[in-house]
């Protein structure tokens, strides 16, 4: 594929900006400065950057982040950073989250360009399980299990709850599955059984699993069965 094609596609950048930016001598192939837009690039080896950012091949992105503490799941809510300031990719802005966690809330987030994949992530028909690890502030009676499982009704809405997985792990620990994303839900279904939440990690997406590799704020991309594993 010509470098200018290769850009321009992979970014959405035009052919007349990407030709700027080559004789500006901002694009280096494997290392090296280039600006012939009709060099021809090896889309797998080769290893291409724009304004020091690298470039994947054109098509859609799809990545996993560990979320830490203080950041949100939107683009920009005026207070705190987004999650999509840690992606180090030309127009990190424009991607989009697949679902949200809290800001006091850590672990994986989904993001891609892709909304048709990301709508089957967060669509409750698709019935994509998220796997919750929560700490609450007091013992969690076994009742609950059965009171999850049967669905609850929160305040201010106006349906049920669909059926959750509560595994109790500890006196004070516990692993819940959604398949639904409704606000704070973690936290106002423990607080319907009057107890509080006290840390709330999200470990996985379907089959998707956080990379333990993963320190906080760092992401990587998805892997092909990863990517089809969302169905």
């Amino acid at each position: 594929m010509r470098l200018d094609k290769y850009l321009s596609q992979s970014t959405d950048y035009s052919r007349k900006e990407v030709r700027r930016f080559l004789k500006m001598g901002e694009v280096t192939l494997n290392g090296e400065e280039v600006r012939d837009p009709s060099m021809h690039v090896n889309e797998v080896e080769d290893e291409i950057y724009l304004n020091g950012y690298p470039l994947e091949a054109p098509g859609e992105k799809y990545l996993m982040l560990n979320k830490p503490l203080g950041c949100v799941c939107s683009n920009n809510d005026g207070t705190h950073p987004s999650v999509l300031s840690f992606i180090d990719l030309p127009r990190a802005n424009e991607l989009v989250i697949c679902g949200r966690l809290d800001v006091d809330t850590t672990g994986l987030v989904l993001i891609t360009t892709d909304g048709k994949w990301a709508h089957r992530i967060t669509s409750p028909k698709h019935k994509t399980g998220k796997l919750y690890q929560v700490v609450t502030a007091d013992p969690i009676p076994e009742d609950a299990v059965d009171k999850f499982a049967q669905g609850m009704m929160l305040i201010n809405d106006k349906v049920r709850t669909k059926p959750a997985e509560l595994r109790i792990t500890a006196s004070n620990e516990a692993e819940v599955i959604l398949t639904e994303g409704r606000y704070h839900q973690v936290k106002r279904m423990f607080g319907a059984i009057g107890n509080k939440v006290e840390e709330l990690h999200r470990a996985s997406i379907g089959n998707i699993h956080l990379d333990e590799d993963l320190e906080l704020g760092e992401y990587r991309f998805l892997t092909d069965q990863e990517i089809n594993s969302i169905q």
